[in-house]
C-alpha cells in the first residue's frame, strides 16, 4: 500500500505507519468508515458491503477498528451484515430499540443500545442487555449529540462508526462526525444501490488529509471542516 497524499511518498506502508497516519489529533473523536464502488454503490448483492470490499479495504478497516474505544453502528446494518460480539463495546443505534437476534445473548456490557423513549422494543432491549446498557436519548428519535457525550462520559472517547448510510447522514446532520474514511473500490456495478449517505440532504465540507492506494483501490481520510 502506498501513500499518495498526506506525508512523504511511500510505496510500502507498514501497519504502524498506517495507524500513525490515522491517529486522531485530539479526543474525543468520532470517525466513520465507509466503502463504495466507483459508480457510488455502498453495497452490492444482498445489500451487504461484503460483496464489494477487498483486501486493501479490509486491511485499513481492521486497523482503524482496533484503534477505537467502541464501534458505533446502526442496528439495521448490524443485522444485515450479521455482526457478532467484538473485542470492544458495540454501540447499536436504533429508533425502534431493536437488538439483532445474533446479539441478544451477548456478554453483559459488550453491547450497548442508543435508542429513544418511544421505542417499541425498549423493554425487550433492557431485558436482553440490562438497564445500564440501554441509553434512552430523546423521546421519538435518538439524540446523537447526547449519545456521543454519554459514550465519552463512559470513557469511550475514540469512537469508530461503520454506518450505515442513514446513520452517517444523521450523524453528519447532528454535527458529531470528525472524520470520514472512505474506500473507493475499482468496480462498476450499476443497478439500484444505496450511496454511503442516505436520507434528507446535508451539506458538509471536508478536507482531504491523506490518500492511500493499493491495486487501484483508493482509501481516503477526510476531515470534517
Amino acid at each position: 500500500m502506498r501513500l499518495l497524499i498526506g506525508g512523504p511518498a511511500s510505496d510500502d506502508l507498514t501497519d504502524e505507519e498506517i495507524r500513525e497516519l490515522y491517529r486522531p489529533p485530539r479526543l474525543p473523536w468520532l470517525r466513520v468508515n465507509m466503502v463504495g464502488t466507483v459508480d457510488g454503490a455502498a453495497t452490492g448483492d444482498g445489500g451487504k458491503t461484503g460483496s464489494i470490499n477487498n483486501p486493501a479495504d479490509h486491511r485499513v478497516f481492521h486497523l482503524l477498528r482496533r484503534m477505537g474505544d467502541a464501534i458505533v453502528v446502526g442496528a439495521g446494518t448490524a443485522r444485515a451484515e450479521r455482526y457478532g460480539v467484538a473485542d470492544r463495546p458495540l454501540v447499536l443505534v436504533s429508533r425502534r430499540g431493536d437488538v439483532p437476534e445474533k446479539l441478544l445473548a451477548a456478554p453483559p456490557g459488550s453491547v450497548l443500545l442508543a435508542t429513544c423513549a418511544s421505542a417499541p422494543g425498549l423493554s425487550s432491549a433492557r431485558d436482553a442487555l440490562g438497564d445500564e446498557n440501554v441509553l434512552v436519548l430523546g423521546e421519538d428519535s435518538v439524540d446523537l449529540a447526547s449519545m456521543r457525550a454519554h459514550l465519552v462520559d463512559r470513557g469511550l472517547a475514540h469512537l469508530h462508526s461503520e454506518g450505515g448510510p442513514h446513520l452517517l447522514r444523521d450523524m453528519l446532520a447532528a454535527g458529531i462526525v470528525d472524520e470520514l474514511d472512505s474506500t473507493v473500490v475499482p468496480r462498476l456495478i450499476a443497478g439500484l444501490h444505496t450511496r454511503i449517505t442516505a436520507g434528507d440532504g446535508v451539506d458538509v465540507p471536508l478536507s482531504l488529509d491523506a490518500l492511500l492506494e493499493e491495486d487501484s483501490t483508493l482509501i481516503a481520510r477526510w476531515l470534517v471542516r
